[in-house]
């Protein structure tokens, strides 16, 4: 995803946490989605592809369709 994005999804999280103390909020970023979806079988898990090396930030790696990347 891209950082601009992700820093603005920050910045709406920290700004509702300081306005709404009381509210609980918990942000999923695209790779939380996509394993998500491997997890409950909505989206087939590519072990034949080696996946991208992992970021600094903690979490699984990207899961990507081997039939999207060879369409290009």
């Amino acid at each position: 995803m891209n950082q601009k994005l992700v820093t603005k999804k920050n910045q709406k999280v920290r700004r509702l946490r300081e306005s709404y103390p009381e509210v609980r909020c918990k942000i999923f970023y695209q790779r939380d989605y996509l394993h998500l979806l491997v997890k409950y079988g909505l989206e087939d898990a590519t072990e034949d592809r080696e996946l991208p090396t992992p970021t600094r930030l903690p979490g699984p790696p990207q899961v990507f369709r081997i039939e999207d990347s060879q369409a290009g």
